[in-house]
């Protein structure tokens, strides 16, 4: 039985439509904002015209009075294709917030996917249909010719499909929780993210979903796990059947031209967000690839203590750290899209570039770049003093290489993987993930645990892990994770990241294991502002597996999704001198 055909992980999807409806009366009855209008209303399911004839359909959410006399307002575009009515996105909410503050707020179905005409396919007419729509929403008597769009996920890459085509209306973008790549989206250091892009594509792949219950996550081939849970589904057997960065990739993300986009844009993700990189990667790739000067000046962006489902919003937590003080998207969008769509003078251009929230210090902190200036690298090495298999292994952090120390060794087995997600609601990690005592006891896991500390560290930046490493197969994984230990010995995850050993070179050009060759793997932890405090220790684990947050390597080299068949690894992960293993953690300058 699939986990998420678990009682148990039913109710915690009941539980989360309840705390989405809190949301919703919350954010119907705020009154920040001067002038704000008490009552809106709704045009409901309003068709917009494409150019191959489907309709698209839209609710516009207005402001029924207006202090000053206006009929015609800026207008915020939300295109997301979860239904603009289902709770799980409280999208009246969201029309109404707007439309309370003085925009009209169009939230449209994409094609195929609510009430809309046409076929879906995902990212596939996104382009077209978002020019076709922002011409449609310009042309009508509610909107003052200023349009700015909104949305996190999918409907962040609604965004970022019309970004580079220079609309003459659209004003600004505001993009959360997204990768604009959709390769490195969906595939993590060449490990396949299932259980957030295999099960939520499978689930999507249709005009009303599919039972994401029904998906099986160790069923093999992979590349049948769709018609083992009752449903074929071309849009998941895509993603198999394109392990490498091929012209697949190039094809869905060929409007992605960074170069081409002139507007201004606020980017915002959280630090357990899955698209971690993808939300950083696409503000610096328009700081810095833009042609229009102004519009690389023009990009903000803003990290927050958060998740994809933004559950720390919800708990007060990001598991056993408690979040205080936080304030994340909606009014810093708000302040956005007064000072781009209505003139407004409140400073916002003079803003710094980059907002971040520091864990476990609860703080917001600013700075003109990421990672801030002034940022510096110390290295932490791997090392032991007998044997590093699991939490009870001795194995250390150190700031030397340990010299002439033995390498440590285990046996990866894809039958029995470390399957710390398994059951888990990987959209809302700060909150399901738990804590690694399971993880940590098994033989497959190495721990290399560091001194306690004498005062606070922060680590705020990239983070990287650079493992020397040896395998028996032709293909296999390597894992890592920055881990917090308590006082207690609780251990609570910080950072992971993974690398499948055919693509430590190249995401084009797999390149397979020599058995027994010792190669350098580069594990990308992705970027953290994290607050280690006095009394606590850091701990790296290493292992070869993170299921089901990545496939299972299979280690026969074959090619991915297609087979059943796997054999065990013996794993040697060397951290000597002439091999020094290390993870590399930023501290910013206080």
């Amino acid at each position: 039985m699939s986990p998420r055909s678990d009682p148990k992980w039913l109710l915690e999807r009941a539980h989360q439509w309840v705390r989405k409806q809190t949301v919703t009366r919350f954010m119907s009855l705020g009154s920040d904002t001067p002038n704000l209008v008490s009552r809106t209303r709704r045009l409901g399911n309003v068709a917009a015209p494409m150019r191959d004839g489907v309709r698209l359909m839209a609710d516009v959410y207005l402001p029924n009075a207006d202090p000053h006399g206006a009929s015609a307002y800026p207008t915020v575009l939300i295109r997301l294709p979860y239904s603009k009515r289902e709770a799980y996105c409280y999208m009246p909410a969201h029309g109404r917030f707007w439309a309370q503050r003085g925009y009209a707020c169009v939230i449209q179905d994409v094609r195929g996917r609510g009430s809309s005409e046409g076929h879906f396919r995902e990212y596939e007419s996104e382009a077209q249909d978002g020019w076709d729509t922002l011409d449609w929403v310009a042309q009508q008597s509610w909107c003052n010719g200023s349009i700015g769009m909104v949305g996190e996920s999918y409907y962040g890459s609604t965004q970022w499909a019309v970004a580079p085509l220079g609309h003459p209306s659209l004003k600004c973008l505001a993009p959360g929780d997204v990768d604009p790549d959709m390769y490195t989206a969906w595939r993590d250091g060449g490990a396949f993210c299932l259980g957030t892009a295999g099960i939520g594509t499978f689930e999507f792949d249709a005009r009303r979903g599919t039972n994401p219950g029904r998906f099986d996550v160790w069923h093999l081939p992979l590349v049948s796990s769709d018609e083992a849970a009752g449903r074929r589904s071309a849009a998941y057997r895509a993603l198999i059947e394109h392990p490498s960065r091929d012209g697949y990739w190039d094809e869905i993300n060929g409007a992605r031209h960074y170069e081409d986009i002139a507007v201004p844009m606020l980017h915002w993700g959280g630090w357990y967000d899955i698209h971690v990189n993808g939300t950083l990667n696409g503000w610096r790739n328009v700081r810095t690839l833009s042609r229009d000067a102004r519009t690389r000046e023009c990009q903000w962006l803003v990290m927050g203590g958060t998740d994809h489902e933004l559950s720390p919003e919800f708990t007060g937590r990001i598991g056993r750290v408690p979040l205080a003080h936080h304030g994340f998207a909606h009014d810093r969008v708000r302040e956005f899209f007064d000072y781009w769509l209505k003139g407004e003078a409140n400073g916002y251009e003079q803003r710094p570039r980059v907002q971040y929230f520091t864990i476990g210090l609860n703080e917001w902190r600013a700075a003109d770049d990421w990672p801030p200036p002034g940022t510096r690298i110390v290295d932490y090495y791997l090392g032991r003093c007998g044997l590093a298999n699991s939490v009870s292994g001795d194995g250390t952090l150190g700031f030397e290489p340990r010299g002439d120390d033995p390498p440590d060794s285990y046996v990866y087995d894809p039958a029995d993987p470390v399957a710390f997600w398994v059951g888990k609601d990987i959209w809302a990690g700060a909150k399901t993930m738990g804590t690694r005592e399971e993880v940590e006891r098994r033989r497959d896991v190495l721990a290399f645990t560091g001194a306690v500390l004498e005062a606070d560290l922060t680590v705020t930046g990239p983070i990287v892990v650079e493992l020397y490493a040896a395998s028996t197969a032709r293909d296999t994984d390597f894992t890592a994770a920055l881990v917090d230990v308590f006082p207690d010995g609780g251990a609570q995850l910080v950072r992971e990241g993974i690398v499948r050993g055919r693509y430590r070179e190249s995401e084009r050009e797999p390149h397979l294991l020599e058995p027994g060759r010792v190669y350098e793997y580069r594990i990308d932890l992705a970027s953290t502002s994290y607050l280690f405090a006095k009394g606590h220790r850091l701990r790296v684990e290493i292992s070869s597996s993170n299921f089901d947050r990545y496939d299972r390597n299979l280690n026969t080299g074959e090619p991915v999704g297609t087979s059943a068949a796997m054999v065990e690894a013996s794993q040697t992960v060397l951290h000597d001198s002439g091999h020094p293993s290390r993870i590399r953690l930023p501290i910013a300058p206080e």
